[in-house]
């Protein structure tokens, strides 16, 4: 019992992680990025190539893949996606065409990994000893995988809740429109916030990457899970992205050990369903 509560809550942990960063795109910068996996996954692959030829490890290349996430979304955001938000009449119209853009920078980096890497499944072995937690044993990169992801889960809200920068983005998230009014710059709040998906992106692959196989086509099924986690949550809560990343990973890990392993997507899209009727717009949303 405690070893699958433990291994869900590795999932869910990663899942929240992930979250966090898509919905701080899609809440802030009003970009729903559906290659926000595949920038995950490429993270992998990243990580996967400095510990296998250069014997960085994980940890380390945190230090190398977060930032490289944050500036090579910048330079996404200023020749792809500015843009799309220049032109768009509304909101409504904005997620439209950036869903259709990144629709297509979805297939570029897929292609390029596919090209690299080829299409099977890949995986490396780091942090692989069994650690016994109240009498469970579980591996050590899992346990690590969890720690990593809720301690910079809680680092984001601290700063999202307890600095002016944090309190800035709120805003543009809250009231984008209302935001220029108080000297808010949001062209620059939307970039900024969009730059930090792609560094959480980045982060997600490396845990990721130490205790599951991918490949260069998985990407969608991140994207698929962020996007699930999102919505529970509550648009642009990331708070509430913890808590549904959390819950998804439990009722994945508990149906497929105790009903049938097949069963967990349906068991997802059941609590997604049934969430949705009680709280239409999330745990965290507004009423």
């Amino acid at each position: 019992m405690l070893e699958h509560v433990v291994n869900g809550l590795v999932l869910g942990g990663t899942y929240a992680l992930v979250a966090m960063g898509l919905t701080i795109q899609y809440g802030i910068a009003r970009i729903m990025n559906l290659s926000f996996g595949d920038t995950i996954i490429a993270a992998c692959f990243a990580t996967y190539v400095l510990f296998t030829s250069l014997s960085i490890s994980p940890i380390l290349a945190l230090l190398i893949l977060v930032p490289s996430g944050y500036a090579l979304s910048n330079v996404v955001y200023r020749v792809i996606m500015k843009p799309l938000v220049a032109r768009a009449p509304d909101e409504g119209a904005l997620e439209v065409d950036s869903i259709l853009v990144t629709f297509g920078l979805l297939f570029v980096i897929q292609g390029i990994l596919l090209y690299l890497f080829g299409g099977g499944y890949t995986s490396y072995s780091f942090f692989n000893t069994p650690i016994n937690v109240l009498g469970t044993v579980v591996a050590g990169n899992r346990l690590l995988a969890l720690v990593l992801s809720l301690m910079i889960g809680a680092a984001l809200v601290i700063i999202l809740f307890r600095t002016r920068w944090g309190m800035i983005l709120r805003a543009v998230a809250l009231a984008p429109k209302s935001a220029p009014l108080f000297g808010i710059d949001t062209d620059r709040a939307a970039r900024t916030a969009f730059a930090i998906g792609g560094a959480i992106a980045a982060t997600g692959g490396v845990v990721i990457s130490m205790f599951q196989t991918f490949t260069a086509t998985a990407g969608v099924v991140f994207t698929m899970k962020a996007l699930i986690v999102v919505i529970l949550g509550g648009k642009g809560s990331v708070p509430g992205a913890i808590v549904a990343g959390l819950l998804l990973g439990l009722v994945e890990t508990f149906v497929a050990a105790y009903v049938d392993p097949g069963l967990t997507l349906a068991a997802v899209y059941t609590v997604f369903l049934l969430l949705l009727l009680v709280r239409p717009n999330g745990i965290f949303g507004k009423a």
